[in-house]
């Protein structure tokens, strides 16, 4: 019997906290993971609030790090005892976005996360795993595929964050922007991921980055990570006005999820310049740009999901810029907090009081 934090019915506002939760056991393809750390991510409140997809009763969590427990007998990337990274979206190395070199759009797993139950609770009820992961417990199976090896001087808390914060705003100023030296950025929204954008474009040598957020509160941080200056949404004119002299910015990143961000990222970029849509929004958000303004202005407007990350790749890269001091992992860790204090992190995440809290399993 393990700990899992259970979501019975879209909108519930409260987890339910069990202890009598059990996995099933690893097919021959699959691996059984001991949860040391997880991360409470706004997209685990989009899942409880029905924005993004689920299959209730299902165990909440996606972002988290561990030990492998056991492997299947046709498993061979990792073995008993390896550390590794929660990866929720598996590539299956044969569908035609896998061949095209592009992972994160895989679907191969898709089926899977939505048709097989990866718990049990304590009566025999079955259960599934948000996004096919659920690392809201301390055991969890997953596909070979879904588990990155890291280095074991890799603290937990920060291997968690491999898993989905970094990849996502990282990978986007890397992968999907390719944010070059000297460019002009803007970030819409300074949240966890917000912020992990804003560390990728400093990394990448952006000379200008702007961080837009309502919460003057938040301003601070994205100035800790690398924003040379920050705005409210009353500001913006007159700030893109005095930064770009009102051309606008190379590349403007949306990490909110709503379209009224996305139509703030197009207004805040130049001629040409391209619009990265990061924020996972609901189905019925829908974003209207005229015809005219798409054909000349000339923008592009870019998806980037998961950060257009391939973490069989990518997560050595990360770990070696922490290594070196480059990429701040640590500060992006509001709390640290136990299982039982779910249910309050899942209320200071909607109220907008924190970057990034870490459950952390004994």
């Amino acid at each position: 019997m393990a700990r899992a934090a259970v979501l019975h019915a879209v909108g519930d506002k409260e987890l339910d906290l069990r202890d009598d939760v059990t996995t099933v056991d690893p097919g021959p393809d699959q691996v059984k993971i001991r949860i040391r750390a997880t991360g409470v991510c706004h997209s685990d409140l989009s899942t409880m609030s029905g924005v993004l997809p689920s299959v209730p009763p299902a165990v909440i969590g996606h972002e988290g790090a561990g030990v492998v427990e056991a492997v299947g007998d046709h498993v061979t990337n990792v073995q008993v005892g390896d550390h590794v990274v929660v990866n929720w979206t598996p590539d299956c190395g044969v569908c035609p976005e896998c061949l095209r070199g592009e992972p994160y759009l895989c679907m191969g797993f898709i089926g899977q996360a939505f048709s097989e139950p990866r718990f049990r609770l304590g009566d025999g009820t079955p259960a599934f795993g948000m996004a096919g992961a659920g690392t809201w417990a301390e055991e969890l199976v997953m596909p070979s595929q879904g588990v990155i090896k890291i280095a074991e001087d890799v603290p937990f808390e920060y291997a968690a964050l491999l898993g989905c914060g970094i990849p996502t705003g990282v990978g986007a100023a890397f992968n999907t922007a390719k944010v070059r030296p000297g460019s002009k950025i803007a970030v819409v929204g300074a949240g966890g991921v917000g912020l992990s954008v804003i560390q990728g474009a400093r990394i990448c040598g952006a000379s200008t980055i702007l961080a837009v957020d309502p919460n003057e509160a938040k301003h601070p941080a994205a100035k800790q990570f690398g924003a040379t200056h920050t705005a409210t949404l009353e500001k913006l004119e007159e700030t893109k006005g005095l930064l770009t002299l009102g051309q606008g910015f190379d590349q403007v990143f949306e990490v909110v999820g709503k379209s009224a961000a996305i139509t703030t990222a197009w207004n805040l970029t130049r001629r040409g310049g391209d619009v990265i849509v990061v924020g996972a929004g609901a189905a019925d958000d829908n974003w209207e740009m005229s015809a005219f303004s798409l054909l000349f202005e000339g923008k592009n407007v870019k998806a980037s999901l998961y950060g257009g990350s391939d973490l069989k790749r990518d997560v050595p890269l990360f770990v070696d810029l922490w290594r070196a001091g480059k990429l701040d992992l640590d500060g992006l860790i509001s709390r640290r907090i136990r299982f039982e204090d779910l249910n309050d992190a899942v209320r200071a995440l909607e109220q907008g009081d924190v970057i990034r809290q870490v459950v952390l399993f004994d």
